[in-house]
């Protein structure tokens, strides 16, 4: 199956875990959106985490060797960050586990992000406000939204409500924001109704 042309999948509710999710098993075959430069720049527009003109202009910029590295990095960032979260999720964070997150606080020192004023007009009168954005002047650069989406994860979310999907062969991971916190499944469509199935088909045989 081509990456480049299955859409991504974003069922986490969690943009973080959205990010861990960039690499599954949608059908039968293990899909990887993040398997080379190119995959990288469509996964980031996809998940609106880079501004369609940002990402080509870096494409632009760079040579296809350099943004195929700078995918490799995300892989490595997105296994060790799956591990991190599969080793917590179900717990709340301790003081203790601030500790191993220093590889994400290392590349979140490297952003090159700056402030702008801008005006906006609204019903013909003149608002200014202060924007962020950030120099896109790298390749390297397009892991910055991606370490700021796990720093808030880790900020942001209860790790207690941090799932795995309980479908057989599924990988997908989810912040359950339901009430009661039932949530058991990355998508009722796919998984639930395939668990759905299997225990209809279960009760038919016995």
């Amino acid at each position: 199956m081509d990456h480049h042309h299955t859409p991504a999948i974003f069922v986490a509710d969690a943009p973080g875990l959205d990010f861990l999710n960039s690499i599954a098993t949608p059908v039968d075959k293990p899909v990887d959106w993040i398997n080379d430069g190119e995959g990288l720049l469509n996964w980031l527009e996809q998940a609106g985490l880079v501004p369609a003109a940002a990402a080509a202009a870096v494409r632009d910029r760079a040579t296809p060797g350099e943004l195929d590295d700078v995918a490799a990095e995300a892989r490595q960032l997105r296994e060790w960050f799956r591990g991190f979260v599969d080793e917590r999720k179900g717990r709340p964070l301790t003081s203790d586990d601030l500790s191993e997150l220093k590889p994400l606080n290392r590349l979140l020192e490297r952003d090159q992000r700056f402030s702008q004023i801008v005006s906006q007009h609204h019903d013909g009168v003149l608002h200014l406000e202060l924007r962020t954005s950030r120099h896109w002047r790298t390749p390297e650069s397009l892991l910055q939204p991606v370490g700021e989406v796990l720093a808030r994860l880790v900020c942001d979310e209860d790790f207690t409500h941090i799932k795995a999907c309980e479908g057989h062969t599924c990988t997908l991971m989810f912040a359950d924001h339901t009430r009661g916190r039932a949530r058991r499944w990355c998508s009722m469509a796919v998984c639930g109704n395939r668990a759905k199935q299997a225990a209809h088909r279960s009760r038919l045989k016995t």
